[in-house]
């Protein structure tokens, strides 16, 4: 759990961030967080960002998938698509995120698809559906995310 990998990004998503001197995989990493919960981003575009969770290691006491597990997953692929969306001049500042539970789930893996709801200038909102193994919905999930500028120096504006 937590083994980094590559992420498949467009090539021209790959070439804009590249002439920009970014590590496109590491910016669109799960981070620390995502890293120690086993999150794996395996499809990142700003229509469709994919990712799976291993349901072990991420459980409440009765031994279901937390539900703060699945919140994890949604942002981070939620987060992913809206800075696609953005470009590289725009960072993604999630707002808003809510989940609906309506299963459990107790082992495996879950998979997350984050598709646009909303894809403006200034916000992205992004419907984060997860399934278990046998593709019965656990959670649906929507985050909005902020579009700032991005400063000369890297840092939101």
């Amino acid at each position: 759990m937590g083994e980094q990998h590559s992420v498949k990004f467009p090539q021209e998503v790959i070439d804009e961030y590249a002439a920009l001197g970014v590590d496109l995989p590491a910016l669109f990493s799960a981070g620390d967080l995502g890293t120690r919960m086993g999150v794996q981003i395996v499809e990142a575009s700003a229509d469709r960002v994919v990712g799976t969770m291993p349901v072990e290691g991420n459980t409440q006491p009765y031994g279901l998938l937390h539900g703060g597990a699945s919140a994890v997953l949604a942002e981070t692929l939620g987060s992913v698509g809206s800075m696609l969306h953005g470009g590289s001049k725009k960072l993604a500042v999630g707002v808003d995120l809510n989940c609906t539970h309506h299963r459990g789930a107790r082992s495996g893996l879950v998979t997350g698809v984050a598709t646009p709801v909303h894809r403006g200038r200034s916000t992205a909102t992004y419907e984060i559906v997860i399934t278990d193994e046998q593709d019965k919905r656990v959670c649906t999930a929507r985050l909005t995310c902020l579009l700032r500028d991005v400063e000369r120096n890297g840092s939101a504006g």
